[in-house]
């Protein structure tokens, strides 16, 4: 009999439902044995996105809750430990609630959002109102945590005041899970209610966290590390564990040896080296962990597919404003240079602080940097020294996030430069290879670089063909098409000017070692043998220029066929 693979979890994040339906896990469950060993009364872990804390956050409440599926952990890891397993494993109340859906354009529906939070959490302990250890208060007070309206007094004490009633009804205190804790933030700082949604989380996480008497411990998550003083002002207890920590390094994400054995069972162990090279690379504490998220969702897409490419699944997930805005800092000449270093795949040492607000997030580049390095579009490498960390992209994916937003970027200024771009269109249109290459490098300058051996040499040519499209994109009355089908392969860019008198081919080469001529004479050649102006002619146009175009760094050479022997 044939036995069947497990699925793949594709944003699973119950734990439960993750054993008892069978789907692939990577266990973590020793998370639980290292957090028992070092607790403190409130740990906080910052990761970005996408990294396994919502399951790792269920994982934590189906281990310690009350009268738990203990069958969920048999063939874990953590059920080697006996004697753990026998003190904690389904013997606290667990209160677990998700602050991830609270993303209203107004605080009062925030406030709507928080209340509905609340009142699915309350709902699980509706024994409560049968409790003989409970008094009519008591359950007065839970009955309020039940209405679909609260005011903004009793949700703010409304962790406080259930953990209170659990632990009376129990007699023993509680263990908080609180997830995604910095939602709601980011969210108010987008919306234009920040200082508001600041004020009711201290509120709330005051009374839950600081004045709790019936707390045991509290595990909070998130991808910032909120300043202490804006939102857990006074509270001595906390432990964060960021993304720089060794301890519990290797608890969110996939280590090597775990997407190895992942591949291996799925039977995609040939597709090892460009699942590391694009989703790879990241530093936590000192281990290097791949995005489980990607990893997942390409073995799924192989799994139907086996020709199927790497893509940008992370980036899908976000808006990337982070890199938005730090590109948009290149017009300084410092950050250009350091963006352009850290595309070509190398290191830039910069002072990281890890506690920010939202309101300080965008003030500087120094606080941009901090941001991209805790929500992971940055890593480090090797060791910190105190508050430097020595910082790389660390993958092709999120390398293709900068250099999309570098291209959207320079897309925006072209049009900032009417001048210029005319007069490269009249020339390209007029058969002046000089004049366009003069244009055409007054536009590298300005743009940032992709000088790098990160990736290989079509992958630069895509770029410096992104340059061009940018810039023909705003001659709207020409007809641009990129990459079309025409002769017996494929031309770069096939353009038709608006008097539908001219085309124009340009063919795209990137010169590794810097010889612009030779790359520009491969060009002219591939359109002569390949053809690529048939489908010009095919359309009544007798009048086509064929351009060879070079790029290396920040210079290009531009050829147009024929012009050359002309001058001869």
């Amino acid at each position: 009999m044939e036995v069947r693979q497990k699925k793949l979890p594709i944003g699973i994040e119950n734990f439960e439902e993750l054993q008892t339906e069978n789907f692939y896990y990577v266990d973590k469950t020793n998370l639980i044995k290292e957090l028992l060993n070092h607790w403190a009364k409130v740990n906080l872990f910052t990761r970005p996105r996408r990294f396994g804390k919502s399951l790792n956050m269920s994982m934590l409440k189906n281990f310690f809750e009350l009268d738990g599926k203990k069958e969920i952990f048999s063939k874990s890891e953590i059920s080697k430990e006996v004697s753990l397993c026998e003190e904690y494993m389904g013997k606290f109340p667990v209160i677990l609630v998700s602050l991830k859906s609270m993303n209203a354009a107004t605080y009062e529906k925030a406030c709507d959002m928080a209340v509905q939070v609340i009142n699915g959490e309350a709902r699980r302990f509706q024994y409560l109102l049968e409790s003989e250890r409970l008094t009519p208060y008591d359950k007065a007070a839970f009955s309020t945590l039940l209405k679909p309206y609260m005011s903004e007094a009793v949700l703010c004490s409304s962790l406080k005041v259930l953990s209170e009633l659990l632990a009376k009804h129990h007699s023993r205190k509680v263990i908080l899970l609180i997830d995604e804790y910095d939602v709601p933030l980011a969210k108010a700082f987008e919306r234009g209610y920040y200082d508001e949604m600041v004020l009711f989380i201290r509120n709330m996480f005051e009374q839950a966290l600081k004045t709790n008497d019936s707390l045991k411990f509290a595990v909070l998550t998130g991808c910032m590390r909120i300043s202490k003083e804006s939102i857990f002002t006074g509270l001595n207890n906390l432990k964060v564990l960021s993304v720089a920590e060794v301890q519990f390094d290797e608890y969110f994400g996939f280590t090597d040896r775990e997407v190895k054995d992942m591949l291996e069972y799925y039977g995609l162990s040939s597709h090892y080296d460009e699942i590391k090279e694009w989703y790879d690379g990241y530093q936590f504490g000192n281990v290097e962990v791949y995005c489980p998220w990607d990893v997942i969702n390409y073995c799924d897409a192989l799994r139907a597919d086996p020709d199927a490419q790497p893509k940008n699944y992370w980036s899908n997930t976000s808006s990337n404003e982070a890199v938005k805005r730090f590109i948009q800092e290149s017009d300084k000449g410092a950050a250009k240079r350091e963006i352009e270093k850290l595309v070509a795949g190398e290191v830039i040492t910069k002072e990281i602080h890890q506690e920010l607000t939202y309101q300080d997030m965008y003030d500087s580049i120094e606080n941009l940097w901090s941001v991209l390095f805790t929500t992971g579009y940055l890593t480090q490498r090797g060791k910190s020294e105190g508050d430097k960390f020595h910082l790389a992209i660390p993958n092709i994916e999120i390398r293709k996030i900068f250099t999309t937003q570098i291209m959207e970027f320079f897309k925006e200024n072209v049009p900032k430069n009417g001048e210029a771009l005319k007069d490269f269109c009249e020339a390209l249109k007029g058969g002046e290879p000089d004049r366009v290459e003069k244009q055409l490098g007054e536009y590298l300058k300005r743009t940032i670089s992709i000088r790098d051996t990160f990736v290989k040499k079509q992958m630069k040519e895509n770029f410096y063909h992104g340059i061009l499209l940018g810039i023909l994109g705003f001659q709207d009355t020409w007809s641009v098409s990129s990459n079309k089908e025409s002769g017996d392969r494929y031309s770069d860019i096939l353009v038709e000017t608006d008097d539908g008198e001219v085309g124009i081919v340009l063919e795209v080469k990137y010169a590794e070692e810097g010889g612009l001529e030779t790359a520009c004479r491969e060009a002219l050649e591939q359109i002569e043998r390949k053809r690529y102006e048939e489908e010009l002619l095919d359309e009544g146009i007798n009048h086509i220029l064929k351009y060879g175009i070079a790029f290396y760094k920040k210079r290009c050479r531009v050829m147009l066929a024929g012009f050359e022997d002309s001058l001869q």
